[in-house]
């Protein structure tokens, strides 16, 4: 097994810092909008302790597989940490 150097640890704990700043920067508010919308009056779901932590764990591994996917694309891309966060 081939272990990585300082700096490549680092390198890419800056990199998943980037990533993590653009996803949520940009939907900051979006999860608070949909988990609304899920309960709205107008055709949502019945407000049960079930549907909400379905609903919340949607949004959750929505947002973790946003930060992976991006992460990943930036690392096959070899895209530097400060330039993905611009």
């Amino acid at each position: 097994m081939v272990e990585a150097s300082p700096s490549s640890t680092r390198r890419l704990a800056l990199l998943a810092l980037g990533a993590a700043g653009v996803v949520y920067g940009d939907i900051g508010t979006s999860p608070l909008y949909a988990l609304k919308e899920c309960f709205a009056a107008h055709g949502g779901l019945p407000v049960t302790p079930g549907n909400v932590l379905g609903i919340a764990s949607l949004i959750c591994w929505a947002l973790i597989l946003a930060v992976v996917i991006t992460l990943r694309w930036a690392v096959r891309q070899r895209i530097n940490a400060l330039f993905l966060n611009c």
